[in-house]
């Protein structure tokens, strides 16, 4: 499946949705998005991860970027993530950096 990414800022909070396949060829428009994120310097950055369904060194490289450049104080969720991606962020120790939920509502 190719890889999409879509920004929205809702009030206080910037939410990315990505599907497919994050990769080091499509990791560039993540990083692209979450700098657009940044600008809007959100209290709360939502990330619905479960359409992602796969996720290369690359993705997890920007994922580490989005938190560095949100700031200590910008919560950061990671919503819905497939096994696979889930297992990546335990194993990388990143869940402790976010909040990984089953659902989000605001």
């Amino acid at each position: 499946m190719a890889f999409s990414v879509h920004f929205i800022m809702d009030e206080n909070t910037a939410k990315v949705t990505l599907e497919g396949e994050l990769d080091a060829a499509s990791a560039p428009s993540f990083r692209r998005e979450i700098e657009k994120a940044a600008q809007q310097q959100p209290g709360r950055l939502v990330l619905f991860l479960q359409g992602l369904e796969f996720m290369a060194s690359a993705g997890l490289r920007v994922l580490i970027f989005a938190k560095q450049k949100m700031g200590a104080d910008v919560e950061v969720y990671a919503v819905a993530p497939q096994p696979g991606i889930r297992e990546t962020l335990e194993k990388t120790g990143f869940e402790k950096s976010v909040i990984i939920v089953d659902n989000y509502a605001d």
